[in-house]
């Protein structure tokens, strides 16, 4: 499948979450994206200015309003969804494992409100060992919050299965 093509058919299929996405329609289209938001954010620069802002006690970062790439992200966010979804379901996964950062972090947060419930309540030295212990849990959490994102992209470099699997027939060997 060409850069071209991937782009295409991620365009056609903007909600389409059943199906399988070959490795190449996914990465093309994950280029297409990428590529698109950095140049249109020089653009957004070149357009509209930039203006500086300080952010903290002097250190000064020049942003631009970014218009077109907020746009273009808007335009994309479905598509791009869509297609990683349909390349989990590629590699035999439920499209839910596309999420899996996501779940994580509110899992992380939910656990975070728990814990500083229960810091308002305890006291002495009961309230010091747990908040101990659960500072050991959430330095885990964290950790696993960083790698997450990284077992979703080892899973969308995943090979497709071959034939077809519970979600499709596989899109390499399907001709149009």
């Amino acid at each position: 499948m060409s850069f071209a093509d991937a782009v295409t058919t991620c365009l056609r299929k903007f909600a389409t979450f059943s199906g399988r996405a070959s490795r190449p329609e996914y990465w093309w289209f994950t280029l297409f994206v990428v590529g698109g938001s950095l140049a249109l954010s020089v653009l957004d620069a070149a357009l509209f200015g930039a203006r500086a802002v300080e952010v903290a006690p002097g250190v000064i970062e020049y942003r631009s309003e970014g218009v077109l790439a907020t746009g273009f992200f808007l335009v994309t966010l479905l598509p791009g969804l869509a297609a990683g979804w349909r390349r989990m379901h590629d590699s035999g996964r439920s499209g839910l494992h596309l999420l899996y950062p996501l779940i994580v972090m509110v899992g992380i947060g939910g656990f975070a409100s728990v814990v500083s419930g229960l810091d308002a309540v305890l006291a002495g030295d009961l309230r010091a060992i747990l908040f101990g212990a659960s500072a050991i849990v959430m330095h885990v959490a964290f950790l696993i919050f960083l790698i997450s994102p990284l077992i979703v992209v080892y899973w969308l470099t995943r090979p497709s299965e071959p034939g077809s699997n519970r979600f499709g027939p596989n899109p390499q060997e399907v001709r149009p």
